[in-house]
């Protein structure tokens, strides 16, 4: 960082969710987008270009050049660049899923850890002023034992040239829009400790759709995602002693509906501004600024126990990558 304490940010990959990030840069006070690198350096420039920043020709020069790395690529490869990430110093915010399975999973978190480094999965809902919000009201005023977590997406116009249908770089539905479901489920429930799933294979290998009943430490989830079917929706949180639906989209969370036993009816509106991931990268932000290796909204528990759940629903289904190992 500048004597300014402006950080300086990198971003890997040059695709749609990069240029959300980088936009999004914009909504984050002390940060400035200084470099890009993609295996398409024709890409990078096209990020670069509109915020004066510089586009890398190689992955190392770019690390030399920042404060901290954004990883946009497809996650297969998110656990390369964060270990060289970490190599070299840098600490990684890293888009979901972070990893396609609980081994590299874990062996990013060694790593960050080893080199003392931060390291964040990009589960952009918890950072909305909705959710933090919502996480505020219920302090105050439960709805008693949460035990029920219901929440699904499933989109029926996604490309069949989309990277989610490629068996190649850890596609399918669970991996690319399950894992906001099982974020949602381990949030107010912990650990999974028995999934069951049902689902559907397409003719590339992955999952296009896939049903889940997941017993969690303290209580069920109920999640569905698909890549064939449109089910757009909301998400319904149940306790003992009322509801939450949080209305769609509940994954850019803005709205909330909360009723209790009592006949109480209380609303929550809280617009969000930019494309949402500035709040995420603000969160970010601050534990860098204050020397944390680990954020205590989305720790590395936390992406643990997601990455269990996707681990076990591809189990039931059958998916194997082919650079999966033993």
């Amino acid at each position: 960082m500048g004597n300014d304490n402006t950080i300086r940010w990198g971003i890997v990959g040059a695709g749609r969710i990069a240029r959300r990030f980088a936009d999004g840069l914009a909504h984050v006070p002390g940060t400035v987008l200084a470099g890009v690198w993609s295996r398409r350096a024709e890409s990078a420039g096209a990020l670069a270009a509109p915020f004066g920043a510089r586009a890398f020709e190689h992955f190392d020069a770019l690390l030399g050049e920042v404060d901290a790395v954004y990883i946009a690529t497809h996650q297969d490869s998110h656990p390369e660049y964060a270990l060289r990430a970490f190599a070299a110093g840098k600490p990684v915010l890293c888009e979901k899923p972070a990893a396609v399975n609980a081994r590299a999973l874990q062996t990013m978190i060694d790593a960050a850890r080893a080199s003392k480094r931060l390291f964040m999965e990009a589960m952009k809902p918890p950072f909305y002023p909705l959710y933090t919000q919502l996480r505020a009201h219920l302090a105050a005023d439960p709805i008693g034992d949460i035990g029920l977590v219901r929440a699904g997406c499933s989109i029926a116009n996604v490309p069949a040239t989309h990277p989610s249908f490629s068996m190649d770089i850890g596609g399918g539905a669970l991996l690319d829009i399950g894992i906001y479901e099982a974020f949602l489920a381990v949030d107010w429930l912990g650990e999974a400790l028995d999934v069951q799933t049902i689902g559907r294979i397409g003719a590339t290998g992955v999952d296009t759709f896939a049903s889940l009943n997941v017993r969690h430490e303290r209580g069920i989830s109920q999640l569905f995602c698909g890549l064939d079917l449109q089910g757009r929706g909301d998400a319904l949180i149940a306790g003992t002693g009322g509801t939450v639906t949080i209305h769609e989209n509940w994954w850019n969370p803005a709205r909330a509906t909360i009723m209790y036993l009592d006949g109480r009816k209380v609303e929550l509106d809280a617009p969000f501004e930019g494309g949402g991931l500035n709040y995420e990268t603000a969160h970010f932000c601050e534990l860098l600024r204050a020397g944390a290796i680990e954020s205590p909204v989305m720790s590395h528990a936390t992406s643990m126990r997601m990455i269990a759940i996707t681990d076990a629903a591809r189990r039931d289904l059958g998916v194997r990558f082919p650079f999966e190992t033993e």
